[in-house]
């Protein structure tokens, strides 16, 4: 499973959001909007953060621990 954090340089969601991905045992990667239009544009981006599985947009912004959970855990 491939997991983006898509986020802006500035996001200042992303040290939890990494925090709770790591509590989950999830690996991901993260990705900066400014470094890639191309997602933005393909995704319909207007907001930070996202993430992204096997490059489907699953979250459209911070997902709770709970929804994470439940998404990644069953």
């Amino acid at each position: 499973m491939h997991v983006q954090i898509l986020v802006t340089h500035t996001d200042f969601c992303l040290p939890n959001l990494k925090r709770e991905l790591d509590d989950v045992g999830i690996n991901y990667c993260v990705e900066y909007i400014e470094d890639n239009p191309e997602l933005v544009e393909s995704h319909h981006i207007r907001h930070s953060p996202n993430i992204l599985i096997n490059g489907s947009l699953i979250f459209r912004s911070q997902p709770s621990v709970g929804e994470l959970r439940t998404f990644f855990l069953g």
